[in-house]
């Protein structure tokens, strides 16, 4: 929701950190791979329930994750980097969860199962669209340029990490802000559908 107000306050400062990682030599899909593996160690952190620990590493793979573009947009990006960066995209935002289910799977068993059944929908959402605005030649920068078209919803990357920061901070609360968040999660994908309805329905269908 709030991703393309964001963007101009941050991408002039990705960009610049950008150029300096991109003279250093590092390619786009080194950061990518980089960001996974912090994001990766931050959910083995979860998972032994070290969730104070977990938060620096979660948030400087996120870190990564806008980096990943700015050096990509300073070197030149490749359709290859965007599919990588989105595959460990989903990878990550998928491991959390099943993190905090692995620390407690009574108590977060079928609360995590829920959000990545809304995650997995989303997702789904989100990529189909993507697939069909591309055909369709649309094209947006409103959340920065990406390999991919990027549709606005009730939650977004900003949101998200804000979650996952909660998440950290308050595990013994994952199974409420679990549904919660999956029930938007379902709210943002129906929008999504609707949006694609309106954008792409044949006529006289």
């Amino acid at each position: 929701m709030f991703d393309a107000q964001i963007r101009p306050m941050i991408d002039p400062v990705l960009n610049a950190q950008g150029r300096v990682l991109a003279r250093l030599g590092f390619t786009a899909n080194q950061i990518t791979l980089i960001g996974l593996g912090l994001g990766l160690l931050a959910c083995g952190l979860i998972a032994v329930e070290k969730t104070l620990w977990a938060l620096l590493p979660l948030l400087f793979s996120r870190l990564a994750d806008g980096l990943d573009g700015a050096v990509a947009r300073a070197r030149g990006g490749t359709d290859f980097g965007g599919y990588l960066d989105i595959t460990c995209d989903f990878l990550f935002y998928g491991a959390v969860p099943f993190a905090f289910v692995v620390a407690d799977p009574a108590a977060n068993g079928l609360a995590g199962a829920f959000l990545l059944l809304s995650f997995y929908v989303n997702g789904t959402s989100f990529l189909g669209f993507a697939l069909l605005a591309d055909r369709h030649g649309l094209k947006s920068a409103a959340r920065g340029k990406k390999a991919l078209y990027f549709t606005g919803g009730l939650l977004e990357g900003t949101e998200t990490i804000a979650f996952l920061v909660l998440l950290c901070l308050l595990p013994q609360a994952f199974a409420p802000m679990a549904w919660v968040f999956g029930g938007l999660c379902f709210l943002t994908a129906a929008s999504r559908v609707l949006l694609a309805w309106r954008s792409f329905q044949d006529k006289g269908q």
